[in-house]
């Protein structure tokens, strides 16, 4: 039986935990979406061999890391997967065996319809029942709270906080925090995506897919588009249109970029993870492994 899941229990269960969680906002008032309550509807729609224990002790994290952490107490006897995108088969390549698969498919950061097949019916987990009460009682005891008044603007000075000093540069904000680590670590380390490159940034949170949506990753002094969900494997995503540059910039961009690839497979390679490259042409891909034949190249066929 497919996500539709043909049954009452979990379907009126969800619909009366949305409900509760969007009742007692004032006009106009909008409560932002809870990470932790989305992780709970998505397990509630799955078998689980431990009552969902797992899924509720995980469920502030994003959901590839519950679906890694948690994976080994899914009731798989009932669920059946379908790479429907074929992105996993394509991103473990060789590797591809089913059970890794199966955790990738069951760990993307977005429900793809028809990927994954619960067989018979599915009763929530009383773990998980229970973890969405309670996460609606703290909610609703903090919409009770009385709010915070505002500063008026004639305030004295002296019953104001203190404003945060300057840069040395003059500027009214302070510095931006450090992003990359002081020295090297294979300790993964995420930070957001650098740059506004959208289609590129969907490609890397997608394809691989990402265990940490939105981010990227620094490992061993590196920074890396992906860290893949479930096993030790760090991505460089390419998605430029390779196939549209005259041959010399084609030779300008292959040499710069194995210059890169080759400094990222070390720093990967010294931290104990693979390391593929991800492009969006055969082309590009066939110009890398002219070049250096043992990079791990894999076509993600990802748009601009």
């Amino acid at each position: 039986m497919a996500m539709r899941l043909q049954t009452c229990s979990v379907p009126l269960f969800l619909l009366l935990l949305s409900a509760c969680a969007t009742m007692d906002l004032s006009p106009g008032e909008v409560e932002a979406p809870s990470p932790r309550l989305a992780n709970l509807q998505r397990a509630a729609l799955y078998p689980w061999t431990d009552d969902g224990q797992c899924a509720v002790r995980e469920a502030s994290n994003e959901w590839p890391i519950l679906a890694e952490r948690c994976f080994h107490a899914l009731d798989r006897d009932r669920v059946r997967f379908r790479d429907v995108t074929k992105r996993c088969a394509v991103a473990y390549a060789d590797a591809a065996t089913p059970a890794v698969v199966a955790l990738c498919i069951f760990a993307a950061p977005e429900i793809v319809a028809g990927a994954v097949i619960v067989i018979g019916v599915v009763v929530v987990a009383a773990a998980i029942q229970e973890g969405s009460d309670a996460y609606q009682r703290n909610a609703s005891r903090e919409r009770a709270k009385p709010k915070a008044q505002t500063r008026p603007a004639n305030e004295p000075l002296a019953n104001q906080a203190p404003k945060p000093r300057g840069s040395s540069t003059g500027d009214i904000f302070p510095p931006p925090p450090e992003t990359k680590p002081r020295s090297p670590s294979c300790d993964p380390i995420p930070v957001r995506h650098a740059g506004g490159d959208v289609p590129h940034n969907e490609c890397a949170d997608k394809f691989p897919p990402n265990r940490y949506p939105g981010m990227d990753v620094f490992v061993g002094g590196e920074r890396f588009d992906a860290l893949q969900v479930g096993v030790r494997v760090l991505w460089e995503i390419k998605t430029h249109r390779f196939n549209t540059y005259p041959d010399f910039i084609q030779d300008q961009e292959i040499e710069k970029e194995i210059e890169q690839l080759r400094e990222e497979r070390r720093a990967a390679q010294a931290c104990g993870y693979d390391f593929v490259v991800g492009v969006s042409t055969q082309a590009h891909k066939d110009a890398l492994l002219r070049v250096d034949r043992f990079l791990n190249v894999v076509v993600t066929g990802c748009k601009r």
